[in-house]
């Protein structure tokens, strides 16, 4: 592994301590989707690696100011990028990738690794991991499981639709289908009698 990339990863995780739905756990499992589709893509990895390193770094920030943590985050890496020397032009093309990752955000990825990332956030939120965070996610803003439902309904059944990388969309598809299958399962466990319902 390249010395900069070993110094970027440690870095990120001496800052993300915090567990939850967008821990350390969830910037690993979108470093090895990136990784995955990034060599099927030809992916600049010296570009995606770090971008996905960042992406999330940003989050607390976002929890206790406010300020958008793609944001937040993109300011972050472009600090700590420069602090270590690396190179300018990737420096760009990097924090646009954690500035256009978010599902939710107006900025649009308009480079390979920036789509990738894109990809790759999306399908950590899909199948069994998605459902998983769904629901952790919930607990974090004090909901339930109704909240955990209505969160895939509102996203996570929209994502398959909207993968950039041919790649990225066979991963996506068997991950819809486990989402579309547990729901289904998921209503009819919900289901209470009429009686203990009112």
């Amino acid at each position: 592994m390249d010395e900069k990339i070993d110094a970027i990863r440690q870095y990120v995780k001496s800052v993300l301590l915090q567990p939850g739905s967008h821990g350390l756990d969830h910037v690993l499992r979108v470093i090895y989707l990136c990784e995955n589709i990034g060599k099927e893509e030809n992916a600049d990895m010296m570009v995606l690696l770090p971008a996905a390193l960042f992406h999330d770094i940003a989050r607390q920030k976002e929890r206790e100011k406010g300020i958008p943590h793609e944001e937040a985050g993109a300011q972050i890496a472009e600090r700590y990028l420069r602090s270590i020397r690396y190179d300018e032009e990737r420096i760009l093309k990097i924090t646009h990738a954690i500035r256009s990752h978010r599902y939710r955000s107006n900025a649009k990825p308009e480079t390979l690794e920036a789509r990738i990332l894109s990809d790759a956030d999306k399908l950590d939120a899909m199948g069994a991991v998605g459902i998983a965070r769904t629901f952790i996610r919930a607990g974090e803003h004090g909901g339930e499981i109704r909240d955990g439902i209505e969160h895939i309904h509102d996203k996570l059944l929209n994502l398959n639709g909207l993968m950039y990388t041919e790649t990225a969309k066979k991963l996506a598809e068997e991950r819809h289908r486990y989402i579309c299958a547990f729901l289904e399962t998921l209503t009819d466990e919900m289901s209470l009698p009429g009686s203990l319902a009112e």
